[in-house]
């Protein structure tokens, strides 16, 4: 599943047996872009980079749970890319207890991130750029990403639900706090591509999502 917005393209690559939703996202002309929770499946991934003929210097991570960075690092042995993440999140990566992929069956422990994202900050896609809000509710150190018309939002925000708040790092009265003024003042026509699941939008979710319909 692909959509364009301006010049932009957000494809959605659902992978693992959690069926985490991976995100590339770039530019139509240049094919400049970055991929977004790669948790499994490096080389379906990597196959659909190629085909695309996708030019991708940076991985972004919405946060640090072990099934959306499970393919991080063979992606990163191929394509030499640096891996962004919320600051709070960081130390996630090379604790397989704290990233949950023991949980998983798995042990996954990478290297530091290259980069520690915070509020504010911006990820180009070629001559675009996608900004930063920090999402905390699911993990301290969640992250969505902002383009023209749409927003990545990880697992704070599903169709119909929200992101679980009973690990370690989630509060149910900070998620809910991080949608209504983080999200839902984007705008009704905004898009939303969640971690897991179909796409959806500011206004069904506000309209729809039982828990964020006010009483």
């Amino acid at each position: 599943m692909a959509d364009e917005f301006n010049d932009i393209i957000v494809e959605q690559l659902p992978v693992g047996m959690m069926e985490v939703n991976c995100y590339l996202v770039y530019e139509t002309e240049s094919c400049k872009g970055v991929i977004v929770d790669p948790g499994d499946e490096g080389s379906h991934i990597m196959h659909r980079i190629e085909d695309l003929e996708l030019k991708i210097d940076q991985i972004v991570l919405t946060h640090g749970h072990g099934d959306h960075i499970g393919a991080v690092e063979y992606i990163q042995r191929r394509l030499g890319a640096e891996v962004a993440i919320g600051r709070a999140d960081a130390d996630m990566l090379s604790d397989a207890s704290r990233n949950l992929s023991e949980n998983l069956g798995l042990s996954i422990k990478l290297r530091q991130p290259d980069l520690l994202l915070s509020e504010g900050d911006t990820i180009a896609v070629g001559d675009h750029k996608l900004t930063v809000i920090e999402t905390p509710g699911h993990t301290l150190g969640g992250i969505s990403l902002v383009g023209e018309g749409f927003v990545i939002s990880g697992d704070l925000l599903f169709a119909g639900s929200i992101g679980r708040v009973d690990l370690p790092g989630g509060n149910y009265e900070t998620i809910i706090n991080t949608i209504k003024t983080k999200i839902l003042p984007l705008g009704d026509g905004y898009v939303i591509y969640p971690g897991h699941g179909p796409k959806t939008s500011v206004l069904q979710e506000k309209t729809f999502n039982p828990f964020l319909i006010e009483e």
